[in-house]
This record gives C-alpha cells, sequence and structure tokens, in this order.
C-alpha cells in the first residue's frame, strides 16, 4: 500500500529544523501541500518551503511565537488561509530550554518550558480543530517524549513533566473530536541523532554511552520520525487514534 497525500493541507509547526523539516519535507514528498511554521529557525524554513515549491507543492514559511495564544491562533488561521483549509496539524515545536535542578529552578524556566512544550500545543490545537473537523480526513499529531516515560536526563524534569502531560492531552483530546472524524495521536521519539536538541543538550560522550545501550544498535534519525508521522497522516491509520508511538530502537516499552 502507498502513502499518497495529495491535495492534503498540513500544517508543520517548528518546522525550520531537525524533526520539523523532515516531516515537512516527507508530506510534501507525498503531495501535501505545507506551512511550515519557525520561531527562530526563519532560514531552514525557507529552505524547506523553496525544496517543496521546487518540487511542485504549495508551501508558505509562518513565524510566530505559539507560546502566545494569539501568535498561534494567527499561525493557523495564516496557514488555513493559504492553502484553502486544514487536514494534518503536526505540533512538533517544543524545547528543552536548558538543564535545571528541580532545587535551582526558577518559575520562569518552569513557566517557559511547559509554555513552549505543551501549551503551545494546546493553543495551535484548538485553533486547528474547527478546520480538522471540516476535513474528510482531520489529523493531529503531537509530540511527546521517551522523556515522559524514563523521566529524560538530569535537569529535565520540567521537560519530561511537559511531554507527560501531552500524553494525557493526546488521549483526551482523541476521545473529545472522534465524533467529528479527527484522530489524535502522539510520536515518542528517543534519541534522534544529528539534531540541535542533542548536539546543545547532551555532551558527546553522553550520546556515545546512550547510543551503545539503544537494542537496535543505532541512533534513531529524523526520518525515522517522519516516516511514523506519515503513517499518522495517511489513510492508514484512520482507525488509529489516541495512540502514543515509540520511536527509541527499543530503548523502552510503553
Amino acid at each position: 500500500m502507498q502513502i499518497d497525500l495529495t491535495g492534503r493541507r498540513a500544517l508543520v509547526t517548528g518546522g525550520g529544523s531537525g524533526i520539523g523539516a523532515a516531516i515537512a519535507r516527507a508530506l510534501g514528498e507525498r503531495g501535501a501541500d505545507v506551512a511550515v511554521h519557525y520561531a527562530s529557525s526563519a532560514d531552514g524554513a525557507g529552505e524547506v518551503v523553496a525544496e517543496l515549491v521546487a518540487s511542485g507543492r504549495r508551501a508558505i514559511a509562518l513565524g510566530g511565537d505559539l507560546t502566545n495564544s494569539a501568535d498561534a491562533a494567527a499561525t493557523v488561521a495564516a496557514a488555513t488561509d493559504f492553502l484553502g483549509g486544514l487536514d494534518i496539524v503536526v505540533n512538533n515545536a517544543g524545547h528543552l530550554i536548558g538543564r535545571a535542578a528541580v532545587s535551582e529552578m526558577s518559575d520562569e524556566h518552569w513557566h517557559r518550558v511547559i509554555d513552549v512544550n505543551l501549551s503551545s500545543t494546546f493553543y495551535v490545537s484548538r485553533a486547528a480543530l474547527p478546520h480538522l473537523a471540516a476535513s474528510d480526513a482531520g489529523r493531529v499529531i503531537v509530540m511527546s517524549s521517551l522523556a515522559a516515560e524514563n523521566g529524560g536526563g538530569a535537569g529535565s524534569v520540567a521537560y519530561a513533566a511537559s511531554k507527560a502531560a501531552i500524553v494525557g492531552f493526546t488521549r483526551a483530546l482523541a476521545k473529545e473530536v472522534a465524533g467529528d472524524g479527527v484522530t489524535v495521536n502522539a510520536l515518542a521519539p528517543g534519541f534522534i541523532a544529528d539534531t540541535a536538541f542533542h548536539n546543545t543538550f547532551t555532551p558527546t560522550a553522553a550520546q556515545q554511552y546512550i547510543v551503545a545501550g539503544i537494542p537496535l544498535g543505532r541512533a534513531g534519525t529524523v526520518d525515522d520520525v517522519a516516516g511514523v508521522t506519515l503513517f499518522l497522516a495517511s489513510d492508514l491509520s484512520s482507525y488509529v487514534t489516541g495512540q502514543v508511538i515509540d520511536i527509541n530502537g527499543g530503548t523502552n516499552f510503553r
């Protein structure tokens, strides 16, 4: 069976680099038109859009602070206006911000991490739901993490908590919108190499140690995550909702 997303209209948040960029490219390769949101990776988002347009897709780069509900709503509105509707929303935007022990964590740090991972997902999903309900194949895909299951590395309590909350959000929203024919599922990546996340926050020696413990014997790639996203965005997953799919090479089992 082939994954064909021709005519589908997608919004990918945090699509200017890393996993988000790979997802945006993969959706376009399967025929979808894509709005690529970015917060700080304007150049990266522009490159992704240029590639998609060159391949015959309609694509646009949209900047915005998704921790602000008005910005999130405006981003969804701009994507919908440009694409003529919305079928797929991939809530990929997120960040560790920095490592901080609870005993030393400021209120500001806690709220920043919760907002960038959880609040942004809520704001975007809320704004997108009326459009997805009008689609024949509405899909909400959100980004959790292995950290939601194992607590993550040192200093990532706020991040792990936000990603665990995403799991509850996914399951509750899936029930809420099932009557509209909209599915809601989450991805939980483990160690994905060559991303700004780990290159910034995980020392090289720690990365090597993590990879050595992965049963499949290698680090994950951004394309590993994009591939599962394609499944969830396609008709192949039309009876799958409220699920969290681990992408971790066997590191952890739900």
